[in-house]
Protein backbone atom coordinates (compact mmCIF):
# COMPACT_ATOMS: atom_id res chain seq x y z
CA UNK A 1 0.00 0.00 0.00
CA UNK A 2 1.23 3.52 -0.74
CA UNK A 3 2.34 5.36 2.03
CA UNK A 4 0.39 8.51 3.37
CA UNK A 5 1.69 12.17 2.84
CA UNK A 6 1.51 13.73 6.18
CA UNK A 7 2.96 17.29 6.60
CA UNK A 8 2.79 19.13 10.48
CA UNK A 9 2.66 22.80 11.10
CA UNK A 10 2.99 24.94 13.90
CA UNK A 11 1.49 28.85 13.78
CA UNK A 12 0.36 30.92 16.86
CA UNK A 13 0.77 28.33 19.40
CA UNK A 14 2.73 27.45 22.66
CA UNK A 15 4.85 24.23 20.66
CA UNK A 16 3.17 22.02 22.73
CA UNK A 17 0.80 19.77 19.89
CA UNK A 18 4.06 19.24 18.33
CA UNK A 19 5.75 17.74 21.33
CA UNK A 20 2.05 15.56 21.98
CA UNK A 21 2.97 14.46 18.59
CA UNK A 22 6.40 13.11 19.37
CA UNK A 23 4.96 11.54 22.61
CA UNK A 24 3.70 8.78 20.77
CA UNK A 25 7.23 7.34 21.44
CA UNK A 26 7.90 4.13 19.48
CA UNK A 27 4.72 4.77 17.76
CA UNK A 28 6.42 7.16 15.69
CA UNK A 29 8.13 4.13 13.81
CA UNK A 30 4.91 2.73 13.57
CA UNK A 31 3.69 5.99 11.92
CA UNK A 32 6.61 5.91 9.87
CA UNK A 33 5.41 2.90 8.33
CA UNK A 34 2.55 4.36 7.24
CA UNK A 35 3.52 7.80 6.34
CA UNK A 36 6.30 9.78 4.92
CA UNK A 37 6.37 13.48 6.51
CA UNK A 38 6.78 15.67 3.58
CA UNK A 39 6.87 18.99 5.58
CA UNK A 40 7.48 19.30 9.89
CA UNK A 41 10.38 22.07 9.98
CA UNK A 42 9.78 22.07 13.94
CA UNK A 43 11.37 18.52 13.41
CA UNK A 44 12.79 18.25 10.20
CA UNK A 45 15.09 20.41 7.67
CA UNK A 46 12.40 22.12 5.36
CA UNK A 47 11.79 25.11 3.69
CA UNK A 48 8.53 26.90 2.79
CA UNK A 49 9.72 26.63 -0.82
CA UNK A 50 9.44 22.85 -0.42
CA UNK A 51 5.66 23.19 -0.42
CA UNK A 52 5.42 25.51 -2.88
CA UNK A 53 6.48 23.28 -4.94
CA UNK A 54 4.15 20.63 -4.46
CA UNK A 55 1.27 20.01 -6.75
CA UNK A 56 -2.09 21.23 -5.28
CA UNK A 57 -4.11 18.14 -3.49
CA UNK A 58 -0.71 16.07 -3.07
CA UNK A 59 -0.48 16.30 0.70
CA UNK A 60 -2.85 13.55 1.90
CA UNK A 61 -3.49 14.93 5.41
CA UNK A 62 -1.66 17.63 7.21
CA UNK A 63 -2.14 18.69 10.63
CA UNK A 64 -2.08 22.25 11.10
CA UNK A 65 -1.58 23.64 15.16
CA UNK A 66 -1.88 27.14 16.37
CA UNK A 67 -4.09 30.03 15.54
CA UNK A 68 -3.60 32.57 12.86
CA UNK A 69 -1.84 35.38 14.42
CA UNK A 70 -0.05 36.76 11.72
CA UNK A 71 0.69 37.58 7.88
CA UNK A 72 3.02 34.27 7.59
CA UNK A 73 0.76 32.15 9.59
CA UNK A 74 -2.55 32.97 7.30
CA UNK A 75 -0.04 32.69 4.04
CA UNK A 76 0.95 28.88 5.71
CA UNK A 77 -3.06 28.03 6.49
CA UNK A 78 -3.53 28.89 2.72
CA UNK A 79 -0.94 27.26 1.07
CA UNK A 80 -1.45 24.38 3.07
CA UNK A 81 -5.05 24.05 2.49
CA UNK A 82 -4.43 24.16 -1.55
CA UNK A 83 -1.79 21.28 -1.28
CA UNK A 84 -3.84 19.02 1.07
CA UNK A 85 -6.50 16.78 0.59
CA UNK A 86 -7.42 16.47 4.42
CA UNK A 87 -6.41 20.00 6.55
CA UNK A 88 -7.05 19.04 10.23
CA UNK A 89 -7.33 22.06 12.78
CA UNK A 90 -4.92 20.53 15.40
CA UNK A 91 -5.47 21.54 18.94
CA UNK A 92 -7.20 23.94 21.06
CA UNK A 93 -5.47 26.89 19.18
CA UNK A 94 -6.13 25.82 16.08
CA UNK A 95 -9.50 24.65 16.65
CA UNK A 96 -11.30 27.24 18.86
CA UNK A 97 -8.14 30.28 18.59
CA UNK A 98 -6.75 28.71 21.79
CA UNK A 99 -5.12 30.83 24.80
CA UNK A 100 -3.48 33.25 22.14
CA UNK A 101 -6.94 34.32 21.59
CA UNK A 102 -7.22 35.59 25.11
CA UNK A 103 -5.21 38.87 23.31
CA UNK A 104 -8.24 39.57 21.37
CA UNK A 105 -9.33 42.06 24.44
CA UNK A 106 -7.16 44.20 22.91
CA UNK A 107 -5.47 45.03 19.26
CA UNK A 108 -2.09 44.72 18.16
CA UNK A 109 -1.48 48.39 19.41
CA UNK A 110 -2.73 47.21 22.71
CA UNK A 111 -0.24 44.04 22.70
CA UNK A 112 2.91 45.98 21.38
CA UNK A 113 2.52 48.58 24.29
CA UNK A 114 2.52 45.49 26.84
CA UNK A 115 5.54 43.81 25.26
CA UNK A 116 7.48 46.62 23.92
CA UNK A 117 6.93 49.42 26.63
CA UNK A 118 5.04 48.91 29.89
CA UNK A 119 6.55 45.80 31.39
CA UNK A 120 8.67 46.45 34.26
CA UNK A 121 11.87 44.83 32.84
CA UNK A 122 11.38 46.47 29.48
CA UNK A 123 14.19 48.79 28.62
CA UNK A 124 12.75 50.84 25.32
CA UNK A 125 13.60 54.32 25.85
CA UNK A 126 12.88 55.36 22.09
CA UNK A 127 9.93 53.34 21.60
CA UNK A 128 10.74 50.96 19.18
CA UNK A 129 8.66 48.52 17.70
CA UNK A 130 7.90 46.09 15.05
CA UNK A 131 7.32 47.63 12.03
CA UNK A 132 6.58 45.03 8.36
CA UNK A 133 9.20 47.10 6.60
CA UNK A 134 12.26 48.53 8.11
CA UNK A 135 15.76 49.99 5.54
CA UNK A 136 18.42 48.98 7.07
CA UNK A 137 22.05 49.65 5.54
CA UNK A 138 22.16 46.34 4.76
CA UNK A 139 18.68 46.77 2.57
CA UNK A 140 15.40 46.34 3.48
CA UNK A 141 13.95 43.97 5.73
CA UNK A 142 10.50 42.50 6.01
CA UNK A 143 8.61 40.26 8.20
CA UNK A 144 5.05 39.24 8.98
CA UNK A 145 1.96 41.60 9.64
CA UNK A 146 0.99 41.29 13.68
CA UNK A 147 -2.72 41.10 13.11
CA UNK A 148 -5.17 42.65 15.84
CA UNK A 149 -7.02 39.39 15.76
CA UNK A 150 -6.33 36.31 17.01
CA UNK A 151 -8.74 33.54 14.63
CA UNK A 152 -8.76 29.75 14.24
CA UNK A 153 -8.20 28.20 11.69
CA UNK A 154 -11.66 27.48 10.38
CA UNK A 155 -12.24 31.40 10.26
CA UNK A 156 -9.32 31.76 7.42
CA UNK A 157 -10.09 28.43 5.26
CA UNK A 158 -12.13 25.50 5.37
CA UNK A 159 -11.33 22.98 7.45
CA UNK A 160 -12.19 18.83 7.02
CA UNK A 161 -11.74 18.02 10.97
CA UNK A 162 -11.19 19.20 14.15
CA UNK A 163 -9.14 17.49 17.02
CA UNK A 164 -9.05 19.63 20.10
CA UNK A 165 -7.13 19.82 23.17
CA UNK A 166 -3.95 21.49 24.62
CA UNK A 167 -2.49 19.67 23.77
CA UNK A 168 -4.31 16.37 22.22
CA UNK A 169 -4.47 13.16 23.85
CA UNK A 170 -1.57 11.08 22.99
CA UNK A 171 -3.91 8.04 22.79
CA UNK A 172 -6.52 10.03 20.81
CA UNK A 173 -3.52 11.38 18.00
CA UNK A 174 -2.97 7.29 17.42
CA UNK A 175 -6.42 6.87 17.21
CA UNK A 176 -7.20 9.90 14.93
CA UNK A 177 -4.09 8.67 12.62
CA UNK A 178 -5.00 5.16 12.48
CA UNK A 179 -8.72 6.41 11.20
CA UNK A 180 -6.88 8.64 8.57
CA UNK A 181 -4.41 5.45 7.43
CA UNK A 182 -7.99 3.36 7.28
CA UNK A 183 -10.22 6.14 5.66
CA UNK A 184 -12.69 5.30 8.51
CA UNK A 185 -12.47 9.16 8.86
CA UNK A 186 -16.66 10.83 10.34
CA UNK A 187 -17.94 13.00 7.70
CA UNK A 188 -15.87 16.22 7.19
CA UNK A 189 -16.58 19.16 9.70
CA UNK A 190 -16.55 16.42 12.53
CA UNK A 191 -14.61 16.90 15.89
CA UNK A 192 -12.40 13.67 15.85
CA UNK A 193 -9.91 12.56 18.50
CA UNK A 194 -12.90 13.45 21.37
CA UNK A 195 -15.92 11.89 22.67
CA UNK A 196 -19.53 13.11 22.25
CA UNK A 197 -20.34 13.51 25.54
CA UNK A 198 -19.31 16.37 28.01
CA UNK A 199 -16.42 15.60 30.51
CA UNK A 200 -18.55 15.97 33.28
CA UNK A 201 -20.71 13.16 31.85
CA UNK A 202 -17.88 11.24 31.48
CA UNK A 203 -16.59 12.12 35.53
CA UNK A 204 -16.74 9.36 37.83
CA UNK A 205 -16.31 11.42 40.51
CA UNK A 206 -19.58 11.74 43.25
CA UNK A 207 -22.26 14.15 42.30
CA UNK A 208 -24.77 15.58 45.18
CA UNK A 209 -26.21 18.55 44.09
CA UNK A 210 -25.14 20.27 46.95
CA UNK A 211 -24.87 23.72 46.83
CA UNK A 212 -22.03 26.51 46.82
CA UNK A 213 -21.64 29.19 48.94
CA UNK A 214 -17.95 30.54 48.21
CA UNK A 215 -15.03 29.70 45.42
CA UNK A 216 -11.98 28.82 45.64
CA UNK A 217 -8.71 29.34 43.97
CA UNK A 218 -6.97 25.25 43.27
CA UNK A 219 -4.13 26.54 45.31
CA UNK A 220 -6.08 27.84 48.52
CA UNK A 221 -7.91 24.21 49.05
CA UNK A 222 -6.64 20.24 48.66
CA UNK A 223 -10.33 18.63 47.20
CA UNK A 224 -11.35 15.74 47.88
CA UNK A 225 -10.40 13.38 44.97
CA UNK A 226 -13.43 11.53 44.82
CA UNK A 227 -16.25 14.59 44.83
CA UNK A 228 -17.12 16.63 42.43
CA UNK A 229 -14.54 19.87 42.12
CA UNK A 230 -17.36 22.18 41.55
CA UNK A 231 -19.43 21.12 44.53
CA UNK A 232 -16.43 22.06 46.46
CA UNK A 233 -16.43 25.38 45.39
CA UNK A 234 -13.49 24.82 42.54
CA UNK A 235 -14.74 26.24 39.15
CA UNK A 236 -14.60 22.95 36.97
CA UNK A 237 -15.43 23.70 33.16
CA UNK A 238 -16.53 19.76 32.71
CA UNK A 239 -19.81 21.01 32.41
CA UNK A 240 -19.00 22.81 29.67
CA UNK A 241 -16.30 20.97 27.69
CA UNK A 242 -16.56 18.11 25.65
CA UNK A 243 -14.91 14.67 26.79
CA UNK A 244 -12.19 12.17 25.36
CA UNK A 245 -9.18 13.42 27.09
CA UNK A 246 -8.97 10.91 29.46
CA UNK A 247 -9.39 13.13 32.19
CA UNK A 248 -6.15 13.70 32.78
CA UNK A 249 -6.79 16.82 34.59
CA UNK A 250 -9.41 15.18 36.82
CA UNK A 251 -7.28 12.41 37.57
CA UNK A 252 -4.55 14.52 38.94
CA UNK A 253 -6.91 16.31 41.50
CA UNK A 254 -7.17 19.61 39.28
CA UNK A 255 -10.18 21.06 37.61
CA UNK A 256 -10.91 21.03 33.27
CA UNK A 257 -9.56 24.15 31.94
CA UNK A 258 -12.02 23.38 28.87
CA UNK A 259 -9.11 22.95 26.43
CA UNK A 260 -11.38 20.41 24.36
CA UNK A 261 -13.71 22.86 23.38
CA UNK A 262 -17.76 22.96 23.75
CA UNK A 263 -19.89 20.31 24.36
CA UNK A 264 -21.37 18.99 21.11
CA UNK A 265 -24.72 21.61 20.57
CA UNK A 266 -23.31 23.74 22.77
CA UNK A 267 -22.77 27.40 20.86
CA UNK A 268 -20.86 29.20 23.32
CA UNK A 269 -18.64 27.40 25.60
CA UNK A 270 -18.46 30.12 27.83
CA UNK A 271 -22.01 31.23 28.66
CA UNK A 272 -22.50 27.75 28.95
CA UNK A 273 -20.32 27.47 31.85
CA UNK A 274 -21.65 30.52 33.29
CA UNK A 275 -25.33 28.84 33.22
CA UNK A 276 -23.31 26.13 35.13
CA UNK A 277 -21.65 28.42 37.64
CA UNK A 278 -25.05 29.95 38.33
CA UNK A 279 -26.99 26.70 38.93
CA UNK A 280 -24.87 25.52 41.82
CA UNK A 281 -24.90 28.74 43.61
CA UNK A 282 -26.64 29.02 46.83
CA UNK A 283 -28.09 32.18 47.08
CA UNK A 284 -30.89 34.37 46.08
CA UNK A 285 -29.39 37.59 47.11
CA UNK A 286 -28.16 39.87 44.84
CA UNK A 287 -25.25 40.81 46.99
CA UNK A 288 -23.56 37.62 48.26
CA UNK A 289 -23.60 36.02 44.94
CA UNK A 290 -21.67 39.15 44.33
CA UNK A 291 -19.36 38.26 46.70
CA UNK A 292 -19.20 34.60 45.77
CA UNK A 293 -18.54 35.45 42.06
CA UNK A 294 -15.78 37.83 42.80
CA UNK A 295 -13.98 35.04 43.96
CA UNK A 296 -13.67 33.73 40.34
CA UNK A 297 -10.78 36.69 39.50
CA UNK A 298 -10.07 35.89 35.90
CA UNK A 299 -13.78 35.60 34.39
CA UNK A 300 -12.16 35.76 30.32
CA UNK A 301 -9.86 33.38 31.56
CA UNK A 302 -11.51 31.30 32.93
CA UNK A 303 -14.85 30.86 31.05
CA UNK A 304 -13.30 31.36 26.91
CA UNK A 305 -9.70 30.69 28.11
CA UNK A 306 -9.14 28.50 25.19
CA UNK A 307 -12.71 29.31 22.87
CA UNK A 308 -12.52 32.98 23.04
CA UNK A 309 -11.90 33.85 19.14
CA UNK A 310 -14.66 30.98 18.67
CA UNK A 311 -17.01 32.55 21.08
CA UNK A 312 -20.27 34.98 20.27
CA UNK A 313 -18.12 37.54 21.31
CA UNK A 314 -14.90 37.03 19.40
CA UNK A 315 -13.05 39.96 20.20
CA UNK A 316 -13.58 43.53 22.14
CA UNK A 317 -14.69 46.32 20.20
CA UNK A 318 -11.93 48.44 20.45
CA UNK A 319 -10.60 51.56 17.95
CA UNK A 320 -8.24 50.11 15.19
CA UNK A 321 -5.46 51.53 14.45
CA UNK A 322 -4.52 52.41 10.73
CA UNK A 323 -3.12 48.96 9.29
CA UNK A 324 0.35 49.41 7.33
CA UNK A 325 0.18 48.04 3.68
CA UNK A 326 1.42 44.56 3.20
CA UNK A 327 4.34 44.41 1.95
CA UNK A 328 4.76 42.21 -1.14
CA UNK A 329 6.55 39.45 0.31
CA UNK A 330 5.83 35.45 1.04
CA UNK A 331 5.66 36.21 4.33
CA UNK A 332 3.99 38.96 4.43
CA UNK A 333 0.37 37.18 2.90
CA UNK A 334 -2.62 38.19 1.48
CA UNK A 335 -3.79 41.91 2.28
CA UNK A 336 -6.80 40.78 4.50
CA UNK A 337 -9.49 42.99 6.33
CA UNK A 338 -9.14 42.25 10.25
CA UNK A 339 -12.18 41.06 12.29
Amino acid sequence: MEKLKLALYWAASCGGCEIAVLDLGERILDLAAIADIVFWPVALDFKYRDVETLPDNSIDVCLFNGGVRTSENEHMARLLRAKSKVLVAFGSCAHLGGIPGLANVTNRAGVFDVVYRDTASTVNGDGLQPQPVCQVPEGELRIPRFYNSVRPLGQVVPVDYYQPGCPPDTEQIWNVVQAIAGARLPTPGSVVGASDKTLCDECDRIKEEKKVKQFYHISEIVPDPKRCLLEQGVVCCGPATRGGCGQRCLNANMPCRGCYGPAPGVADQGAKLISAISSVLDSEDPREIDRTLSKIGDPLGTFYRFSFPSSLMARARVQEPPMVAAPSSLMAGARVSQP
